[in-house]
């Protein structure tokens, strides 16, 4: 038997699934931390969540590093959006370029973000983070970061 889509939810589908396929160009407006930035499309701003990357909290060793990185990279200047989906935040997460350059690739390649394995399988990010590793940079140069994914959870467990 077949089931009707209340049309809500049918908009809200076929919303989600433009927002996968859309690049458009904006300005950037803020960078929240390494792997969050904020762009001004036409009058609209929109929340970014840089895919693939999980860089360190700002209270982690390694996390205002990140966000003064993405800053310099960003900050002020217009960029390509890849948006792919709408997170649980309303973040619309997205490959961010500049210059054509890739920032998450360019801040795993720093040393200032983890591949985010559990959301991505891209091999080009899987190889920055290897060679960041084995040449220590960023917070590679210590001996056991913490993965902002473990930092929040044990954050959480301690309010």
């Amino acid at each position: 038997m077949l089931h009707k889509v209340p049309a809500v939810i049918l908009i809200l589908m076929l919303t989600q699934v433009a927002a996968i396929r859309e690049v458009f160009q904006a300005e950037c407006v803020s960078v929240s931390d390494g792997d969050t930035v904020t762009v001004l499309r036409g009058k609209r701003q929109i929340k970014i969540r840089l895919e693939g990357i999980d860089c360190p909290e700002l209270h982690q060793d390694f996390g205002t590093r990140a966000k003064q990185f993405t800053s310099s990279l960003v900050f002020g200047k217009d960029v390509t959006i890849r948006a792919k989906y709408l997170d649980a935040n309303g973040r619309t997460v997205s490959r961010l370029l500049v210059d054509g350059q890739d920032v998450s690739i360019s801040l795993v390649e720093a040393g200032l973000a983890w591949h985010f394995k559990r959301y991505s399988s891209d091999p080009v990010l899987a190889r920055a983070e290897e060679e960041a590793r084995r040449l220590r940079k960023g917070l590679w140069s210590h001996p056991n970061p913490i993965p902002p994914w473990k930092w929040r959870q044990e954050y959480r467990r301690r309010r």
